[in-house]
Formats: structure tokens, sequence, C-alpha cells
């Protein structure tokens, strides 16, 4: 599907670009007679205003899968795909409340650095490890993948072609000035794909109301779909499994997002990187409001299209205009692309350019992560104890090279794989109930001993197995069968989490039957006093939340 780029989009397309690269090697620039040392490279000098963080972690999250699939799962499902944005809000005042004060306390550079100051050594290596894996294999990998596949839709560019271009385009800006290029460059990244991703969701809303405009719009497909805008659904739901109804509110949902936005190192590093604590949990609260709007631009266009396309009148007028390439209701992640023919000359090219800046900004925050990690965990710790600041910063560079080598090689071969977004999610979600409970223990049990740690990450890959496979493989057919039934998968990664946390509780227990653990964490009187800024802001957030659910319940 070709969106008929012409001059002026590639024109509007390369701007975009070239400010991008432009802007991120002027902030990489090393002062006169000073050499980046591991603060300035991995943590930004810590000189980040809360805009910039909250920019950033938008940045950072937001790539093809939302465009892409998002929509794609708005066209198939509706708007229940939004509790992924709605939710992640909610957890990011949760996170900037009760984490970031302990993790800036304790001056990390990484997660994994964390977990040495509360368990050991080498529990600390043995996650470094996975996570590295994890952002290479899954994280990089599919990133890369989506992205081909989306430009490969959108301009019928050889995915290949793609891939190498978007990794040397992330790497190009990225490689040189660590994280501070990448923080200062997704400020610019942020807008682009927020006002690329209104423009095609004005235009979507437009047509799907006969060129009524934004609010007729809405209102049209609102009137046309109603089911389509239930937020908790319910059994008898095709999306039942992918969004189990109320469990989406206090099940499993707090897992994966916990997970995501309080231990991953991509996204929690540029909190790290603020002036202050102040500062950090100003740009949390930025970035929970900006999730509020995401669902406007990767949700709604999914919607408005299945609306579109299943009005003959609509039809009728858009063949007439030469809109080609219908997408079927078993090709839902191609209504976005399929909507983009909507857009005049120009316009195209700053959404492309939209898409383009979700997928770049990604690779770069996982590419910087990636480096932070094997530089600060594994190359500091266990191979060059003595390096000197420069050599840490090269290492950095070179480390994050060849992770997006390996991951470009990798890239293609996940087009073997049904739904890309869906491994994503199913692969995290074996090792994410585990490595949580492991975390929100040690932070706040202070009994949690470093054995249980172990015990409870270790245990918690086969039971998630079991979950996951147990009723479709040995279960079936067997006299059990009916006891263990088939859950949805944020059902079983509720469950997985907790009876992570009892074996952690019961081996925890047998070792410190006393006293609390050597290693606990004190938790200072007044540590999670939060500004009244904060406390405002968070306040008009869960109420906002609580209206929308009300109203699409």
């Amino acid at each position: 599907m070709n969106t008929n780029f012409e001059t002026l989009d590639y024109i509007v397309f390369a701007l975009y670009a070239i400010v991008i690269l432009s802007v991120g090697l002027w902030v990489s620039r090393s002062k006169k007679g000073k050499t980046k040392s591991t603060e300035d490279y991995f943590l930004a000098s810590k000189s980040l205003p809360w805009w910039a963080i909250g920019a950033s972690l938008i940045a950072a999250n937001i790539s093809a899968e939302q465009f892409i699939g998002m929509s794609g799962s708005g066209f198939a499902g509706g708007l229940a795909i939004a509790t992924y944005e709605w939710m992640a809000a909610l957890t990011l005042i949760v996170v900037g409340k009760f984490f970031l004060p302990i993790f800036i306390k304790k001056k990390i550079y990484t997660i994994p650095e964390f977990v040495e100051q509360r368990y050991s050594s080498e529990l600390k290596t043995i996650l470094a490890v996975f996570w590295i894996a994890l952002y290479i294999f899954v994280n990089l990998a599919s990133v890369l993948y989506l992205g081909g596949l989306a430009l490969q839709t959108i301009l019928g560019v050889n995915m290949i072609y793609a891939i190498v271009g978007l990794a040397l385009f992330a790497v190009a800006y990225s490689l040189y000035g660590g994280l501070s290029a990448v923080a200062w460059t997704d400020i610019i990244q942020v807008v682009v794909l927020i006002l690329g991703g209104l423009v095609t969701t004005y235009l979507a809303l437009d047509t799907a109301s006969g060129g009524q405009g934004f609010i007729k719009g809405l209102n049209s497909i609102y009137a046309a779909v109603p089911e389509r805008f239930d937020m908790i659904l319910e059994k008898n739901n095709p999306e039942y499994m992918n969004l189990p109804g109320i469990g989406v509110l206090i099940g499993g949902m707090w897992i994966a997002n916990l997970y995501y936005w309080g231990f991953n190192q991509y996204i929690i590093q540029r909190t790290l990187a603020a002036k202050s604590l102040e500062e950090s949990q100003k740009g949390i609260l930025f970035a929970a409001g900006l999730k509020m709007i995401i669902p406007l631009i990767v949700v709604i266009p999914g919607i408005a299209a299945y609306v579109i396309i299943n009005d003959p009148l609509l039809m009728e007028k858009l063949g007439e205009s030469g809109m080609t390439n219908l997408p079927s209701l078993d090709q839902a992640d191609k209504a976005y692309p399929w909507l983009m023919q909507f857009l005049p000359t120009g316009l195209k090219g700053v959404a492309v350019a939209a898409l383009a800046a979700a997928i770049v900004s990604s690779l770069a925050s996982m590419l910087n992560s990636t480096a932070t990690i094997f530089t600060m965990d594994i190359y500091k710790q266990l191979i060059n104890k003595n390096a000197s600041e420069s050599k840490t910063v090269n290492v950095g560079r070179l480390s994050a090279f060849i992770a997006l080598i390996i991951a470009t090689i990798m890239a293609p071969l996940l087009g073997g794989i049904d739904q890309a977004f869906q491994f994503i999610q199913e692969y995290t979600g074996i090792v994410s109930p585990g490595i949580l409970s492991v975390f929100v223990l040690g932070l706040f049990w202070k009994k949690t001993s470093n054995k249980g740690a172990v015990f409870g990450a270790l245990a918690s890959i086969p039971i998630a197995l079991f979950f996951k496979v147990g009723p479709k493989g040995w279960l079936v057919n067997s006299p059990v069968e009916e006891f263990f039934p088939t859950l949805p998968f944020l059902d079983q990664m509720g469950l997985t989490a907790i009876l992570s946390m009892i074996v952690i509780a019961i081996v925890s227990i047998k070792e410190n039957k006393i006293s609390d653990d050597k290693k606990a964490i004190k938790l200072d009187k007044g540590v999670f006093d939060t500004s009244s800024i904060y406390n405002v802001g968070s306040f008009i957030l869960m109420i906002i939340l609580a209206l929308l659910y009300s109203f699409f319940w």
C-alpha cells in the first residue's frame, strides 16, 4: 500500500530528519577541553528539566506498535485497548511517588545496580544479562521489524532497506551523544508524533462524519458503533482473552505496567537523569498527562476506519475519489496506513515523520539503556573495574553499536511470527511477574532475602509457563483439565506474581525469622512526601480517569 508520496512530502520528511540529526549532534558536542564522563553520557549530566523528562518518557514508549498495532486493535475491537495507555497514567503516578524517591536516593545508574545494593552482585549479573538479551532480541529487534513493516506498507520501500535505514538514523545521533542527545531530540520527536497523529485523527474523523469536522466525527463514530466504546469487556466479547473485563483495572495490567514503567531501564533511566527528585516527579506527572491523549491519536483512528469501511455511502464517495486498498476485517494492522491516503500533500510527510519519530526515539532509548547496563553492570564490574571515564564511555558506544547490528540481523526473522506486538507482550509477560515481585518486596518488605529473591525469580518462570501452556498441553483431556481453565494472559500474569511473592516470602521468613534482612531498605520519615504540584496534578488525572471509565464502562 503506497500513500503516493509527492515531492513536498519527501521535502517535509527530509527536513524532519535533518532537524533531528542536527539537534542530536549539536547537543552531543563536548565542551572545549572537557571529556564526556559516564554521568554525562549515561545520565545526561543529571541536568534534565521536567518537561524534557516527560517528553522523553513518551517518546521512548510510543513506537510503531502503538501507531500500527493499537490502531489495528481499535479497528478490530474498539476503545478497550486504550486501557494500556490510561492505566499507564495511573501507574506513572504510583512510580513517581513510591519508587523514584528510593531510586534517586540510592544514586543508581541502572536498575541492576539497585539489585546489587539490595540483594547481591550475583543476582545483579543474572538480571543484567537477562535485560541485555531482552532488549536486543525482543525490544530492539521487534521495534526495527515493526518500523520496517510500517514504512514498507506506507511507502512501498523494501523492508530490509527500511530496517537498515531506521537503524542508521537512530545510531547517527544517539551513539555519540548518549542520553543527552536522546532526551533533547525526544522533545522534538514528541511534538512531531503528537501533531502528526492528531492530523491523521482529524482527517479520519472528518471523513467519518462526511466532512463535518472533528467533534461531529467523534459523535458520528460513537453513534455508529457504541459497543466499540466499552472499556470493560464482557466474557462473550472476542477480545476478552486479551482484555479480561474488570481484570484490566485490578488484575494483571498492574503487573505489566509497574514492571514496564517502574523497573524498565530504558524508561526509568531518564527519570534518574533529572536535576532533582522534585523535577523528576514533575516529569513523570507530565508524561502521565500526555498518556491521557495518546488513545486519541492511536486508537480513535482505527475505530474511525472501521466505521468508514462499513458505511456504503462513504465508501462509494471514497471510491470515486480514488481511495483504494481497502483493509478487510482480518487485516486490522493495515487500518492506519490506509487512513494516511486521506492526507493532503505535505501532511503525508508530516504523518510519516510522526511515525518515524516514534520508531527512532524508541530505538535510540533502547540502545542507550542496553549500553548503560552492559557498561556499568558487566564491563565496569566484571571486566575492567579500573577503566577510565573516557574508556567506559567508548565501551558504551561500542556495545550499543554491536547490539544494533545483532538486532538488525534478527529483525527480519520476526516476519514468521503471527503478531510481533503479541510476541513482545507474551515473552516479557513470562518473566516480568517474577522480576516485579523481587523488586516490590525488596523495596517495601524488610525481611526479603537474596535467597528468597533468587528462588522467587526462578520459580516464576515455570509457574508462568504452567498457566500459559498447561491447559493446552499436558492437561488436555485429563481429568483435572476442567479445574485449570485457559486464563486470559493478564490474569495469568497476576496469578504468577502472587505465587512468586509467596515463594519469596516463604524462603525469606525461613532465612530471616527474627530480624530484618541485613540489606533491607530503611525508609526515612517523609521519603514519600511529594510537592503540592504533584499532589494536585495527580488528583486531577485520577478524577479524569474515573470519569472516563465511568462513561465508557
